[in-house]
């Protein structure tokens, strides 16, 4: 199986091209610079998502593509200037990939392109899964537009999958990647109340479930990236605390994060209990299915 990554050099792209790699499978990243040789066997090959511009050939006869190229939500404050590259650099990216597979003389047969809970918005107490409304906030918007821009895969006659991926629970990077340090610092305590959830998925499933929707023929629009048992602050605060035998008893409270944060503070205290209805009726099964074995996979 020959697979397209956008965003292979994150967290998510990163594990997914190493398991594909370690099958024997064929990946060719696509990257910003000049493409260079790699050890571990995999191709470079060359885009602009800021042009929007890729070449078709290099998705051509491919069995998949998956985008998961995009500005880090956490990783800076956000700014007006910011938000438009929140926005453009999902919307962009992932239109020039349905664009080029549009160009395709054999089109890839699936197109993964990446989303995130956010689409929701808020949902308090409510579970929700792939047929609730989207919200109405900043990252609502940029998932529904980030999501429109992979339907024009659609006219090559191509699967189109858009991934609401959860909080990805890992050491390695992402919102937990930075909270486990200050846990282990003795600064876990809970955000804000702690009474809103967090929906959330182990790195290993993340990349289980990629490869589950690569193979799986019946599934397509929307995913939730996320496992059964969305858990509150609170519970994942004491989760880790209990993992890595640090106190959290000191709250951070929402005021405070605001104002070191600005908006994205809303995100994290937001509460989202969102269940993946369409990976567990496709027959997807969790090696991880709670916060606790998601936790434990991630620290080990």
């Amino acid at each position: 199986m020959h697979v397209v990554i956008s965003g292979s050099t994150g967290l998510i792209g990163g594990a997914l091209a190493a398991s594909l790699l370690a099958d024997g499978h064929r990946v060719t990243r696509l990257v910003r610079r000049e493409p260079q040789a790699r050890a571990d066997g995999s191709v470079e090959a060359r885009w602009d998502p800021r042009a929007g511009a890729v070449d078709p050939a290099v998705l051509d006869g491919a069995d998949a593509v998956v985008g998961l190229a995009g500005a880090g939500v956490g990783d800076r404050r956000w700014t007006a200037a910011y938000k438009r590259e929140i926005r453009e650099s999902r919307v962009r990216g992932t239109g020039a990939l349905a664009a080029a597979i549009g160009g395709c003389e054999k089109p890839p047969a699936v197109f993964v392109s990446g989303s995130a809970v956010g689409y929701y918005g808020e949902t308090g107490q409510t579970v929700v899964d792939e047929s609730a409304a989207r919200g109405d906030d900043f990252l609502a918007g940029v998932c529904r537009d980030w999501e429109d821009a992979a339907e024009g895969a659609r006219a090559a006659g191509t699967r189109v999958v858009t991934t609401r991926f959860g909080i990805v629970v890992s050491a390695g990077g992402g919102a937990m990647g930075r909270l486990l340090p200050l846990a282990r610092a003795g600064l876990g305590g809970r955000l804000g109340s702690g009474r809103q959830y967090w929906s959330y998925i182990s790195l290993p499933d993340v990349v289980r479930a990629l490869r589950h929707l690569i193979d799986t023929d019946s599934v397509g629009g929307p995913v939730n990236m996320t496992t059964p048992h969305p858990a509150t602050n609170r519970d994942v605060t004491a989760a880790i605390g209990k993992a890595l035998h640090r106190p959290t008893l000191l709250p951070v409270p929402g005021f405070a994060l605001r104002l070191v944060l600005g908006e994205f503070a809303d995100g994290i205290l937001m509460s989202q209990r969102v269940v993946p209805g369409r990976l567990l009726e496709s027959g997807f099964t969790f090696e991880h299915p709670t916060f606790e074995a998601a936790l434990s996979s991630a620290v080990r």
